[in-house]
């Protein structure tokens, strides 16, 4: 049991600790609500968990790789990032959200991209599977039961930062604050992709 409960702990902590994806979430979440964030969770969730199990999987294989190809994985996500913190940062008031002029909110296959392109979710995957399943038996039991745990705790680390979006959302009344919203979360996004560069 405690290792179970470590598991939940660990995978957790990972999930809901500010990053792209989560500010993403929020992002979202305050210009469309939460429930129009959940494909945008879901993708980030199961992109993750895919994560989890190829680490698990092929452990050896890709802990040689990743740090051969960090630099063009932070490469590739800045660039995706960026992007996107552009788009967030343009946007116009929530009411065109929600009269269905603004529909330029992430997806699914959004949320999938920032997690295979961040760095950290294959460093944090690879440490969560060596902690919790290799020298276990039988390991592979431990794999499924560490995947399930991470796609769990991910789905809910993210969805309370699209819930925190969603509830921001009512304070930010007039087309100013909104637009003032916009650029703060594109100006954070962009920041921690800056750091994410630097790491």
């Amino acid at each position: 049991m405690s290792i179970y409960l470590s598991m939940v702990a660990f995978t957790l902590v990972g999930a809901i600790s500010p990053g792209p994806v989560n500010v993403i979430a929020a992002s979202s979440g305050a210009r469309a609500g939460y429930k129009k964030t959940t494909p945008y969770v879901f993708g980030a969730s199961v992109s993750y968990t895919l994560v989890v199990v190829i680490s698990g999987v092929s452990l050896e294989q890709v802990a040689f790789v990743v740090p051969q190809i960090t630099w063009l994985l932070k490469i590739l996500g800045a660039i995706f990032l960026l992007f996107v913190a552009y788009k967030i940062a343009m946007s116009k008031g929530f009411a065109l959200a929600q009269n269905g002029e603004d529909v330029s909110l992430p997806g699914f296959w959004e949320g999938a991209l920032v997690q295979v392109l961040n760095p950290k979710a294959w460093l944090v995957a690879m440490s969560g599977v060596s902690l919790f399943t290799l020298g276990r038996n039988p390991a592979m039991m431990y794999l499924i039961n560490f995947s399930i745990t991470s796609f769990v705790m991910c789905f809910a680390g993210v969805s309370v930062w699209g819930a925190l979006g969603s509830y921001i959302r009512q304070f930010l009344a007039t087309p100013k604050r909104q637009i003032g919203f916009n650029y703060t979360m594109g100006t954070l996004l962009s920041v921690t992709v800056l750091y994410m560069l630097a790491g």
